[in-house]
């Protein structure tokens, strides 16, 4: 499922989307040059971003919930700095990103695949290649799978971070 399919399920849950993020890098040409003004300290309006965050804020204010945690590897590759970075957008525009250090991820027995998980009962795996970029996602309806997956979600809402303290222990700053 990729596409039209995949972005269905963002117009169409009705109460809480949540990803989890477990790969240090994900390959997608459209923030490349935004990342690139990161690492030169540029400014950037991260055109790529805008129409995802208009998104957030009008399904927030519909009463609806984006969650996200990101399982990182310490120290932080630029790629996961900027993330942290940009994640600042995405709360200021409803969604609630935390962070997990991986030995803490795998202390806590989180899988290592990436996924979402719509309205607590649509589960939707996400596959890459071995060079990061998206393959696609599959939905799995196995019920002790989902339930599964549900767990993971509240053990990795358990252990991680708030966004804003994360980034104040990285020193990762706003502007």
């Amino acid at each position: 499922m990729v596409g039209d399919d995949f972005a269905k399920l963002f117009r169409t849950f009705e109460h809480t989307a949540f990803r989890l993020e477990v790969r240090d890098r994900y390959d997608a040409s459209y923030e490349n040059e935004s990342l690139r003004k990161f690492l030169a300290g540029e400014p950037d309006d991260l055109p790529w971003i805008q129409d995802w965050l208009t998104m957030i804020s009008a399904a927030t204010q519909r009463g609806l919930r984006f969650s996200r945690v990101r399982v990182v590897s310490l120290p932080l590759t630029d790629y996961s700095r900027f993330g942290v970075w940009c994640s600042q957008f995405t709360n200021g525009a409803g969604e609630d990103i935390r962070y997990l250090p991986r030995p803490e991820a795998t202390a806590a027995g989180l899988p290592n695949h990436d996924y979402w998980l719509f309205d607590s009962c649509i589960l939707v795996r996400m596959h890459f290649d071995d060079g990061d970029g998206f393959l696609g996602a599959e939905i799995i309806e196995e019920p002790a799978v989902i339930v599964e997956h549900n767990y993971w979600r509240d053990a990795a809402w358990h252990h991680a971070r708030r966004r804003e303290d994360f980034a104040t222990e990285q020193r990762i700053e706003r502007y």
